[in-house]
C-alpha cells in the first residue's frame, strides 16, 4: 500500500530506515521534502565519504545500480544509494532490467538504503514497483486540487507558529498559484522577516512576496463581483499601462473559471457554504464571493457575461481583434459586464 509524505517522514523521523525507497508522483514538493530529508539525515557526516552516494538516472545502468546495492557498507551502520531522476536509469523501461530490479527489491541488503527518486509517476502496476511497495516503501505524491491549496498554507503557516489572514491566503493563491514548492519558499521567506508574533496579513504578503495590493487580477475580480465600476477601470488602466507584466491571457482564464462557477452557483438549490464548496470543487475560503456575485448578476446576465469573455478570448488570440489593443478589449468587456 502506498504511503503518504506525512507517514514516510514520521518514520525517517524516528531513524526507522527501509533498505528500498521508490518517491515517485505529479507532485515534486512532497518527493523532494523526502528524498533531502534522507540525504541530510540517514548518515552521520563521518560515515558519508565513503557510504553515501548520489546519482542521477541517465548516467547509471540498472546493473550498475544492484552492484552498487549489494556493496556493504564501510566502517558504518548502512550505506545511502540515492538516485535523482530515477525515471531515466538506463534500461529501466526494458524487462530483463525491471526483472533485475524485481529480483533484488525481493531479497535487498539490509544494510544499504535504496532510493529511487521518480520526477514523474510510476507505473504501480509493474511486477517491479509492487515488489518495492512489498518489501520497502512505495510512496506516491498525487498534485493538490486547487480546492485544497489554502488548507495547505494554513497548515503549513500552523506547522511553522505562523497566523495568517483569510486575505493573505486568497492573495498567496491567486498570485502564486498551486506551486507548493512556491508557495513554501514564498512563505518561509516572509518567516523571516516577521516580527515575534505578527500576523500573515494581505499588508505583509503585499510587501514580501512583491504583489500590488492595489493593481492585481485577484483585486480585478473583487471590482467585477462588487460591480464597482470606478475601482474595476482603474485597475484596467494600470494593466494597460503594464501589458507585459500583465498578459490578458491569465485575465481571461481567471474571470471564465470563475463566472462559469457562478453559473453553477444560480443552479444549484442548496447555497450553503459547505454544499457550494462541494458542488464547485472550491475551498469553503472561496464560497462568499460567489454567493455575492449571484447577488449582483441575475441568470441571464452571467451567461452573457460568459459569452463576453470568450469574446475576449478570441480577440486575445487575434481573432476578429481588428485594430484593439489588449487593454482595450478588457475594457470593452468590463464595460459590457458591468452595464
Amino acid at each position: 500500500m502506498p504511503k503518504s509524505a506525512a507517514d514516510v517522514l514520521k518514520d525517517l523521523k524516528k531513524k526507522v530506515y527501509s533498505p528500498l525507497y521508490l518517491l515517485h508522483g505529479d507532485e515534486p514538493y512532497y518527493i523532494d521534502k523526502v528524498s533531502d530529508y534522507i540525504e541530510e539525515n540517514a548518515l552521520s557526516p563521518s560515515d558519508r565519504s565513503f557510504n553515501q552516494f548520489v546519482f542521477f538516472g541517465k548516467d547509471l545502468t540498472v546493473p550498475a545500480l544492484i552492484s552498487h546495492a549489494k556493496r556493504f557498507p564501510m566502517m558504518a551502520e548502512r550505506q545511502l544509494i540515492l538516485v535523482k531522476e530515477a525515471q531515466g536509469l538506463q534500461g529501466i523501461e526494458q524487462k530483463e532490467m525491471q526483472v533485475a530490479l524485481e529480483n533484488y527489491a525481493k531479497n535487498p541488503l539490509t544494510s544499504t538504503v535504496l532510493v529511487l527518486v521518480f520526477k514523474a509517476s510510476a507505473d504501480e502496476r509493474k511486477t517491479w514497483v509492487k515488489t518495492f511497495d512489498k518489501t520497502g516503501i512505495l510512496m506516491t505524491s498525487k498534485k493538490f486540487y486547487d480546492n485544497k491549496i489554502p488548507d495547505w498554507i494554513l497548515e503549513y503557516c500552523h506547522e511553522h507558529g505562523l497566523k495568517i489572514s483569510r486575505k493573505a491566503i486568497e492573495m498567496l493563491v491567486e498570485n502564486v498559484g498551486n506551486d507548493l514548492k512556491r508557495l513554501a519558499s514564498e512563505i518561509d521567506k516572509i518567516m523571516l522577516n516577521l516580527r515575534i508574533d505578527e500576523e500573515i496579513n494581505a499588508q505583509v504578503v503585499e510587501k514580501y512576496v512583491g504583489i500590488s495590493k492595489e493593481y492585481n487580477y485577484f483585486e480585478f475580480q473583487k471590482a467585477l463581483i462588487n460591480r464597482d465600476v470606478l475601482r474595476a477601470n482603474q485597475i484596467i488602466n494600470f494593466f494597460a499601462s503594464n501589458p507585459k507584466d500583465n498578459p490578458l491571457a491569465p485575465i481571461v482564464l481567471l474571470l471564465y473559471n470563475f463566472f462559469s462557477k457562478v453559473l453553477l452557483t444560480h443552479a444549484t438549490q442548496d447555497k450553503s457554504e459547505r454544499n457550494l464548496a462541494v458542488v464547485l470543487g472550491v475551498n469553503p475560503f472561496f464560497t462568499k464571493d460567489y454567493i455575492s456575485a449571484v447577488r449582483n448578476y441575475n441568470l441571464s446576465k452571467v451567461v452573457q457575461i460568459i459569452g463576453e469573455i470568450k469574446k475576449l478570448d478570441l480577440k486575445s488570440k487575434g481573432v476578429e481583434s481588428g485594430s484593439l489593443s489588449d487593454g482595450e478589449a478588457l475594457r470593452e468587456m468590463t464595460f459590457k459586464i458591468l452595464h
